[in-house]
């Protein structure tokens, strides 16, 4: 490979520090550039204290001390896992995974993490997975010197086991609201992925159950625990974007575990798998691994796009927002990217008004109005695309880092434009709590997880689990008192504009929701539950 400085015969920056030596201008040209830096300096300073942006922690929870908490995990395959890995737990694979990533690259740092993590005092005492490898899986990994872990082979069993006091529940779609209203009735603690219910009607019976009850009941949203997130929150707080009037958020994944091809075991068979068991409601097919493993690509055990995509996108911005559910949902899309016998759709696009947002900055002429979020997905294309918040003063980009720009129309910031201390198309603040340095990532589903904030954020410059966070809180909650951030409200608000985004899908047409009566508005001679669940692709 050729020097650089053969690139550009003559010219280097060696040789014309050397050349300039004797120049008597040189001090001349250094007092310029000092001058130059003070003017940047005192822009710097000028932004700063006109955004008077706070990238603060959120508060503290509380300690992890008392009596350790007895969880239970429902569900132990790659979600499942992952829980229990942020709980302090590693299952032998993913143990192994994480010290040979640790030895082949150095800057893989999941094996540090882990072994750094705060210990949130809790016995992982039960696992219930109606596949006997994993749960052999869990009882070989978790039993150990200073750990007692049981097998359940029911939920039931589990739920009303005087040997648990909490339990999370990493399940197909289908059995969420089953397991989490029983565990609420037994009196135990739930921590539930999302989205949290399967169909409407489950979604007001869970609200119910987890009002009345004592126990602590949280969703699995750990993009909440996001830092940037929370920057944006005074942002918003603070006004500096304006009205916003649109939001553009998205997926793009262009692989197999994006696609949720999952791996199928090869020990899968009808005497390793209780079928009925995890049919459950679902409409009874022959012994399938397709749909025991890859359940998210039908509507019968899974929610598609909208459930399982959408419903973060949603809720990031609804953490940041407060908006709550949209007036009018329209959704459109189709099975376009893989003709493997799925009828979830894989290309989606949505579609979500509110004539008056809640939470919405009054403007006094009355002509800022109104806002739109427009969600679109793809399973056949990885092209990254930012999530986009548009002020009528300014547009925000986030992900696991905050970008500000201000409109070049801007009536708050038209002095500032017009000094040229803001420049439109140029980022006016940005705010990337990560460290500097080589973060590991496995997949394009990884690095799409990572720049969302799904996988981890940062406190303090250091990377942190963003599961870990969530459960930790709720763990506090548990413990400490206090409300979860994405507790029954929040899930209920989620689990309404997925399905309403599934059924506009399903249907063709547009789903209203009523705010003065809190329900979907009915379609005559449409039983919207059947609708959504129905096993045809579309209906209309």
């Amino acid at each position: 490979m050729s020097d650089k400085k053969d690139m550009n015969p003559g010219w280097s920056r060696r040789s014309l520090i050397k050349g300039m030596a004797g120049v008597p201008l040189l001090g001349a040209a250094w007092w310029a550039g000092k001058k130059f830096a003070d003017e940047v300096t005192g822009k710097r300073e000028e932004i700063l204290n006109t955004l008077d942006i706070n990238a603060v922690p959120p508060p503290a929870t509380g300690p992890m001390s008392g009596d350790p908490v007895r969880v239970g995990i429902i569900g132990l395959g790659g979600r499942g896992g992952h829980l229990c890995q942020s709980l302090g737990f590693a299952t032998h694979d993913r143990m192994k995974t994480m010290v040979d990533g640790a030895a082949e690259n150095p800057n893989d740092t999941r094996l540090k993490e882990f072994m750094d993590q705060e210990n949130l005092n809790v016995n992982l005492a039960g696992v219930c997975d109606i596949f006997e490898v994993h749960a052999q899986r869990g009882l070989d990994s978790f039993n150990t010197g200073d750990n007692s872990c049981k097998r359940y082979r029911s939920y039931l069993d589990m739920v009303n086991s005087p040997d648990i006091d909490a339990v999370i529940i990493a399940t197909p779609d289908h059995w969420h609201t089953p397991m989490a209203i029983a565990a609420l009735n037994a009196g135990k603690h739930v921590y539930v992925e999302k989205p949290m219910t399967h169909n409407i009607a489950e979604t007001y019976a869970l609200r119910d159950a987890a009002r009345i009850s004592d126990a602590v009941f949280m969703v699995g949203h750990q993009l909440r625990q996001t830092q940037s997130f929370l920057a944006a929150q005074d942002v918003i707080g603070k006004d500096i974007l304006g009205h916003i009037s649109l939001i553009q958020a998205n997926t793009n994944r262009n692989e197999d575990t994006g696609a949720w091809q999952y791996h199928i075991h090869e020990d899968a068979s009808p005497e390793t798998i209780d079928w009925d068991a995890f049919i459950g409601s679902a409409p009874m097919v022959p012994f399938n691994t397709e749909h025991f493993f890859r359940w998210r690509k039908w509507w019968a055990y899974g929610s598609g796009l909208s459930g399982d995509l959408l419903s973060h996108d949603y809720d990031r911005i609804n953490c940041v927002l407060n908006m709550g559910i949209p007036d009018s949902i329209t959704s459109s899309g189709g099975i376009y990217t893989h003709q493997d016998g799925r009828n979830v759709p894989d290309v989606m696009q949505v579609c979500m008004d509110w004539a008056d947002p809640p939470n919405a900055h009054r403007h006094p002429s009355g002509t800022k109005q109104g806002m739109t979020m427009v969600y679109s997905a793809t399973l056949g294309n990885g092209f990254t695309r930012s999530t986009k918040l548009m002020g009528s003063d300014g547009t925000m980009e986030l992900g696991n880092k905050l970008t500000i720009y201000t409109d070049r129309d801007s009536t708050k910031y038209a002095d500032l434009i017009e000094s040229g201390v803001f420049q439109p198309h140029t980022p006016v603040y940005e705010y990337d709590p990560a460290a500097i340095g080589g973060d590991a990532v496995t997949s394009a589903t990884t690095t799409y997880f990572a720049d969302k904030g799904l996988l981890w954020t940062y406190r303090d410059g250091k990377r942190v689990d963003s599961t870990f966070l969530h459960l930790r809180e709720w763990l506090s909650c548990i413990r400490n008192g206090g409300k979860p951030s994405c507790g029954i409200d929040e899930g209920f608000e989620e689990a309404i504009v997925a399905h309403m985004a599934g059924l506009s899908y399903k249907l063709g047409r547009r789903i209203d929701w009523d705010r003065s009566s809190g329900i979907i508005v009915p379609i005559e001679g449409i039983d919207l539950d059947e609708a959504l669940l129905a096993d045809q692709e579309r209906l209309a």
